[in-house]
């Protein structure tokens, strides 16, 4: 399972790292030490956090999540998978893209909750890259 620092796990979910100390020192995403005594976020948790904030209207700000090139750095919050197609959806920030896309793709990525992914929208396409 992929685990988040406090800084990345801020990154993600577009609000500043004090912010996301806040909340977890107030309990509201839970958080571990590793070994060098940085607090780390599970993977799992944090996508679960980051979609019960974007229902809540938690994340404050009109900050816009789009580049140039109009990326969208996120996590996985869902995958879902069929006999041939797949859908995943991310959370960056706010915003919850989600792309449908062959089962192979998702498989060779290695998509699966709570990882970091970047969802890349060109006109009606989304593109999903492993972080």
């Amino acid at each position: 399972m992929q685990s988040y620092t406090i800084g990345q796990a801020a990154r993600l979910l577009g609000v500043s790292p004090d912010t996301a100390r806040r909340w977890a020192d107030a309990g509201r995403v839970a958080t571990h030490r590793d070994e060098g005594g940085r607090r780390l976020v599970d993977g799992k948790d944090l996508a679960a956090f980051s979609v019960e904030l974007a229902k809540s209207g938690g994340v404050e700000g009109n900050t816009s999540y789009t580049s140039v090139r109009n990326a969208f750095p996120g996590i996985v919050t869902a995958v879902k998978l069929g006999d041939v197609a797949a859908q995943v959806e991310i959370q960056a920030g706010p915003h919850r893209l989600v792309s449908l896309l062959t089962r192979e793709a998702v498989e060779e990525l290695g998509l699966e909750v709570g990882m970091e992914a970047t969802a890349r929208v060109k006109s009606t396409n989304v593109h999903i890259d492993r972080a």
